[in-house]
């Protein structure tokens, strides 16, 4: 299941004819959206029906959509060449994306429409990661809170290696704290799509690099057959000194350190567990600007207790991993590191 765009063969755009809401929810990998009835145009149209009739509200909804396609030509296909192939779907049932369809159409633009819409489209995308995630042979990045997991992966990529980034797709550190301020998850759908989209880049003949994610990352589930797959495969830890990693998520959480405000509002999530004793007294210390001391109570407090367990739990291979030890978090260190990994798988 592929979609390429400006490819040989492939399609120059890939148009989604959904609402603005609609398409933020999830759409194709490097869709447009280019509403044929926008949100309060939807809405109204679905009142419609429901308190006056199909039929009047297909009348309105026909001059709303019309208006828009006007509005689509006008600001997107007038400069277009005559061989443009566009790919262009709707939910379900093909009534928006065939209107524009049918008028790019007329205009003699060769027009291809999917069958069955996103819904179709998202069906056969869960099917599909349920059979393609097996296919490769996973190497987890394991180890403590603040070893660098991920700066490892950012070095694995820039080294050519293959890499699942699912934090990255995710748009959270995957921890209690690991909201980033101003990013936004995406939905459940639109993770699934980049997770699966991910995959297919991939080359089952080569191995995937991956870190050792429990199964939700923020709010947001692994799909799970990634999960399982991951979970079967083997294990390298990565180990760097406390001081070191102290230093390294000072670094990475740099918005908790300007902001100290955010940093006792994000700690309060942690009174269920450790108590509000101990949580009031991290707070009282990072009022005080002892970041440093926090980090590294909050890491033999808090996150390091339970790594290990965890781990053991729920990765069935960890038990004979390999450790791959850092002396500092820097950049070239990680570096040579990913060599090595890579040299040796």
């Amino acid at each position: 299941m592929q979609i390429p765009v400006g490819q040989p063969g492939g399609f120059d755009a890939i148009i989604d004819a959904r609402s603005e809401d609609e398409y933020a929810l999830d759409h194709l990998p490097y869709a447009v959206n280019w509403p044929s009835l926008n949100n309060a145009e939807r809405i109204a149209v679905g009142t419609m029906y429901k308190q006056v009739g199909g039929f009047e509200a297909q009348k309105h909804g026909a001059a709303m959509v019309a208006a828009n396609v006007s509005k689509h030509i006008q600001n997107h296909v007038l400069d277009l060449p005559r061989n443009w192939q566009p790919l262009i779907y709707c939910w379900r049932g093909g009534k928006r994306s065939g209107s524009l369809a049918m008028v790019l159409g007329q205009i003699g633009f060769k027009i291809n429409l999917m069958e069955g819409g996103y819904k179709a489209f998202r069906a056969a995308m869960l099917e599909d990661i349920v059979q393609l995630a097996p296919q490769f042979k996973y190497q987890v990045i394991s180890g403590p809170t603040g070893s660098g997991k991920t700066r490892l992966l950012q070095a694995l990529k820039a080294e050519g290696a293959q890499v699942l980034d699912l934090e990255d797709l995710a748009q959270h550190r995957s921890s209690v704290l690991g909201h980033i301020p101003g990013q936004p998850q995406p939905s459940q759908k639109h993770f699934d799509t980049k997770v699966w989209y991910a995959l297919k880049q991939f080359d089952t003949k080569q191995v995937v690099f991956v870190e050792s994610e429990s199964r939700k990352v923020g709010n947001l589930t692994i799909p799970e057959a990634v999960i399982l797959a991951m979970r079967n495969s083997p294990c390298h830890e990565l180990m760097l000194p406390l001081e070191e990693r102290v230093a390294l998520l000072l670094e990475d959480y740099n918005f908790f350190v300007s902001d100290p405000e955010l940093f006792c509002r994000r700690l309060d999530a942690l009174v269920a567990i450790r108590g509000k004793v101990l949580v009031d007294a991290w707070k009282a210390q990072v009022q005080l600007g002892q970041f440093k001391s926090v980090v590294h109570e909050l890491l033999e407090t808090h996150y390091d207790p339970t790594y290990a367990s965890s781990m053991r739990r729920n990765f069935a291979r960890f038990e004979k991993h390999t450790k791959c030890e850092a002396s500092n978090r820097h950049p070239e260190t990680m570096r040579h590191l990913a060599q090595q990994l890579i040299a040796e798988t």
